[in-house]
């Protein structure tokens, strides 16, 4: 097992090699095919050579970030698996009580911290990349806090999981799998409904809208789309980015429309009317809950396969593994690594689900507002303030973008008129 490892890391070296010289000397990303020059897509048109040049630096570190993360993760469960540790950590677990679920408890929290202390210099890395490039704004002391915010909530539902997962395991035997995809459905929800009132003020603080006269504005506009919402909120995203965002939360009687202080700041109010046309669009043609049914569904195959992948690989290699079954909480990293690639491999099809629905919805936002100029304002400031790149390479459209490139959607609002006509 530890010579495989070892072929493993070599591998993942070479990988790293070949995905560094691929967006570093492979690509030119920030290219625009000479047909769209001119457009209002084209950089040259809203940026100044500064934005452009930084926008291209910061893109390609991104895209590398991502891709080196990727299989990152992966290795570092199979680390886990490889070299004992995680049968070590049911050992200790095993030995400070006799209640299982406290054992899970206590598993789940070494596991924790491990990745903890091996992706925290990467976190890091990440933080000072963005603080150097103008999006974050965070001081170290704030960044801190949001990691532990993080850390605490992952650990809370990572335990709380495990603890179903593996009582169901013990119960239910290789229909496990059916029954904690069912028992997802109503975690789900409530997961969504809570969160914008226990979970997001964990890490923002949220208030009415001060602009009275634009709240007014985005509440006729919610009103007429028949969203029912007697508020519209602000939260202080100054002091954390200079990127732009606003969004719908919340489901049921917890829905609300949310702005991000910086969107407000940087934007003329047309400008942020469209966005929030935009968002409001997602609530009206029900996206929040077609994004529920298209989980589900990708969530009962992966659950699917990742008991039979799991079960499979036991019956293997449990005994090198040092777990004892298929009920040994020690398989958790293995779950995890399955879920993970499973995640992954699923990705082009819910990313292009996600930039469906995004489309239908700047389609809504534009019949809405009838602002074209507002609409293309709006997209090129969200491009300046997030260094977004406007024509990223396919390969990371397909594995990366829930949006449409602002390519596509710049030229589509563009030519909005001819898309009708025809």
């Amino acid at each position: 097992m530890k010579r495989f490892m070892k072929w493993l890391f070599l591998l993942y070296g070479i990988y790293v090699i070949l995905i560094v010289g691929y967006f570093l000397l492979g690509i030119q990303s920030s290219n625009l095919p000479e047909f769209f020059q001119g457009s209002a897509a084209d950089p040259e048109t809203f940026m100044n050579e500064r934005e452009m040049e930084l926008t291209y630096e910061y893109s390609k570190i991104k895209h590398i970030i991502f891709f080196l993360l990727l299989p990152f993760d992966w290795l570092l469960y199979l680390t886990i698996l490889a070299f004992g540790l995680s049968s070590m950590f049911r050992n200790w677990s095993i030995a400070i009580t006799k209640f299982t679920w406290i054992q899970n408890a206590i598993y789940v929290f070494w596991l924790s911290i491990l990745t903890f202390i091996v992706m925290f210099p990467i976190s890091y890395i990440r933080y000072e990349i963005s603080k150097s490039y103008g999006i974050t704004t965070s001081t170290f002391s704030i960044w801190m806090k949001d990691l532990f915010i993080d850390f605490w909530i992952d650990y809370l539902f990572i335990t709380l999981i495990t603890i179903v997962i593996y009582a169901l395991i013990k119960k239910m035997g290789k229909r496990w799998w059916l029954y904690a995809w069912l028992l997802s459905v109503p975690f789900s929800i409530f997961v969504m409904f809570i969160q914008p009132v226990l979970i997001d003020p964990l890490y923002n603080d949220f208030y009415p809208l001060k602009d009275k006269q634009l709240e007014e504005k985005i509440l006729t506009l919610a009103n007429s789309a028949g969203v029912p919402t007697e508020h519209v909120y602000e939260v202080n995203m100054s002091e954390k980015t200079n990127a732009l965002n606003a969004y719908v939360t919340g489901v049921g009687s917890n829905s609300r429309i949310v702005l991000w202080d910086t969107t407000l700041n940087k934007l003329e109010d047309e400008e942020v009317l469209f966005i929030m046309a935009h968002e409001i669009a997602h609530y009206v043609k029900k996206h929040i809950y077609v994004g529920i049914v298209v989980y589900l569904a990708v969530s009962f195959v992966g659950l699917f396969l990742t008991a039979k992948i799991l079960d499979g690989v036991l019956r293997k290699w449990g005994e090198a593994l040092k777990i004892k079954g298929v009920q040994d909480y020690a398989s958790l990293p293995l779950i995890l690594l399955i879920i993970s690639m499973l995640t992954f491999a699923s990705s082009p099809f819910t990313n292009a689900i996600s930039r469906y629905q995004e489309h239908s919805a700047d389609i809504y936002a534009i019949e809405m507002t009838e602002d074209k100029e507002a609409a293309i304002g709006a997209f090129q400031k969200l491009t300046i303030a997030g260094l977004s790149e406007v024509n990223p390479p396919l390969l990371v459209k397909w594995l990366r973008y829930g949006h449409p490139t602002m390519l596509e959607r710049l030229l589509f609002i563009e030519n909005y008129e001819t898309n009708v006509t025809n």
